[in-house]
């Protein structure tokens, strides 16, 4: 008699909402077959830790409900409404250095396949390892930058956007009541999805992804001066900016906070313009700009109901595609369905893309969301001139003096 299928699954890279949903389908889809399931602690560093005889096999061994929970509440399956991942995570390591041990690691797991949970970054290191341990490889790509190529959503970022929308709600009240700029500042490594997405949902007035803006030029703060000015015209001495962190400085450096920046910018380009004899610009030195930096909170919450969806179906798709014996595949989202795209080609557009500085799946700056946005009179770094030579959505304003109550 044949022993069962024994399968390995593990998270890499920076966590996000959704990592535990995926792990509990593919324990719950594989243990139905009898397949062993063995959970990698923190990454490629738990096969490290079998290599060196530091961990057994048999500790790694997941249960169909992963928390013996005593009393009355035995059994209570918990795993698709908790945050974080329960194997753990690491986003740094040498696995160049190590890549024997974790090879050995695999090999005495005995592993019929490995279903990866990651990144773009991640699954390129993984994918690396499992050409050079001839593993059967499975990826699911999460990330709340949405960044991963070939898919339309990765686990994690709905519910990221989910947070943000949320905070951008909260800090539009606080903004009214003080007659502030409010300057949020929100992740998306180089891609600029999640500050678009949950600054249409949260209702910003200006949006600055590193697509369209790719640097905080003269030209774009003086449509953020020119905008802020035209709401104070209109008896509205408010506002709320939304801008991703790969948006970079005058230099095209990054910033250790674009907010930061962003906000002292916008109070020296406004004197600027002042002293340019541009009176409707006078006085907004004065405007109380604040910066909120939401940083890894964006990484934790309750997944949504759509990311617990999305990791289920995605936990059920690879350990289908291990059934069929379909190895090397990414798991995607297109077109209102779960479909798979070779690891192969997805990781030769990701090495590519970094090796040029590039992100390997940006906002499309012609989509339709970015039209939306536009639509909504929301300000994203469109400089496209108008007929008469002029940017677009320039407002007429009267001056404001200098000593006006901001």
């Amino acid at each position: 008699m044949s022993r069962p299928k024994r399968i390995g699954v593990l998270t890499s890279g920076g966590d996000c909402p959704g990592l535990n949903a995926v792990i509990r389908s593919v324990v719950k889809c594989s243990t139905r077959q009898g397949w062993e399931v063995y959970g990698i602690p923190y990454g490629t560093d738990g096969l490290i830790e079998v290599a060196r005889a530091n961990t057994k096999p048999e500790d790694l061994k997941l249960k169909e409900h992963g928390y013996n929970i005593p009393g009355l509440l035995q059994g209570l399956d918990v795993l698709q409404f908790l945050s974080g991942s329960v194997l753990g995570s690491l986003s740094k390591g040498d696995t160049d250095k190590f890549a024997d041990d974790i090879i050995k690691g695999y090999e005495l797991l005995q592993l019929d396949g490995l279903i990866a949970i990651g990144g773009d970054g991640s699954l390129d290191i993984i994918y690396n390892l499992a050409q050079k341990g001839n593993w059967n490889l499975i990826g699911i790509p999460k990330t709340i930058d949405n960044d991963v190529p070939f898919t339309e959503r990765s686990v994690g970022f709905d519910t990221a956007v989910d947070t943000v929308t949320e905070a951008l709600y909260d800090l539009t009240f606080t903004a009214a009541s003080h007659e502030r700029v409010m300057v949020v500042e929100v992740m998306g490594r180089d891609a600029g999805h999640l500050a678009l997405h949950s600054g249409i949902a949260g209702g910003a007035d200006i949006i600055l992804i590193p697509e369209l803006t790719p640097t905080l030029n003269d030209a774009v703060l003086e449509e953020i001066c020119e905008t802020i000015a035209s709401f104070r015209h209109e008896k509205r001495k408010f506002a709320l900016v939304v801008v991703a962190e790969g948006v970079k400085n005058y230099e095209g450096k990054k910033e250790k906070s674009i907010g930061e920046y962003l906000a002292k910018q916008i109070k020296d380009y406004s004197n600027k313009l002042c002293a340019l004899d541009r009176k409707q610009f006078c006085g907004m030195d004065e405007v109380d700009t604040r910066v909120t930096v939401l940083g890894h909170l964006q990484r934790s919450g309750t997944p949504t109901s759509a990311d617990r969806l999305l990791a289920t179906s995605f936990g059920r798709a690879a350990v289908d595609l291990i059934a069929n014996q379909e190895y090397n595949r990414l798991v995607v989202w297109r077109n209102g369905e779960v479909q798979t795209e070779p690891l192969d080609q997805v990781i030769d557009l990701v090495r590519k893309c970094h090796r040029e500085n590039r992100c390997p799946s940006p906002v499309n700056p012609n989509g339709f969301m970015v039209q939306t946005a536009r639509s909504l009179g929301i300000y994203v770094g469109d400089l496209t001139p108008s007929l008469n030579g002029e940017p677009r959505n320039r407002v007429s304003i009267t001056t404001f003096s200098s000593n006006s109550k901001c």
